[in-house]
């Protein structure tokens, strides 16, 4: 099981519900005119609705099965002085002086433009469980860097 903020939840099922309602059925008409067209085997305009609609399946049922085995995390439970899901935690990278903020996210609410990062990436797993002024060494695949964690915070607007 995974735990998703309100807003992630949210965000998923307003695709899902998109996807089921007003695009699949686009595509099952674009299938419907391309199989009115004749002969199948050459048809490349059906192979391609076909191709589209087995996309948007595996689509579809992937979102499924992310809403049906998760939950929404209630804020309320989370201690607010050690990094947990949904922490905004900032940190300076002790090699570089370089100093950063990002939320701790789910990994399907992953999104570095928006400042989250997963808690399965690598960055996110050293900081799980720690509090302000710790420090710690990520094994990320380029490099190994030493972070302090400057200051952890709840990230409200997850919920």
């Amino acid at each position: 099981m995974e735990y998703l903020s309100k807003e992630g939840h949210d965000k998923i099922a307003a695709e899902l519900e998109n996807l089921i309602s007003v695009e699949f059925p686009k595509i099952k008409d674009a299938l419907s005119e391309a199989r009115a067209q004749g002969d199948l085997s050459e048809n490349f305009e059906y192979r391609a609705a076909r191709r589209a609609q087995a996309k948007m399946i595996s689509r579809i049922r992937f979102l499924q099965n992310v809403l049906k085995y998760s939950r929404v995390i209630d804020t309320k439970t989370l201690p607010r002085d050690q990094v947990t899901l949904l922490s905004r935690v900032g940190f300076t990278n002790l090699d570089t002086g370089d100093q950063m903020s990002y939320t701790i996210v789910s990994p399907h609410e992953m999104n570095l433009q928006e400042g989250k990062i997963s808690l399965k990436s690598p960055i996110g797993e050293a900081l799980m469980g720690k509090k302000a002024g710790d420090e710690v060494v990520v094994h990320a695949p380029a490099a190994t860097l030493r972070l302090r964690i400057d200051s952890v915070s709840m990230d409200i607007s997850g919920q």
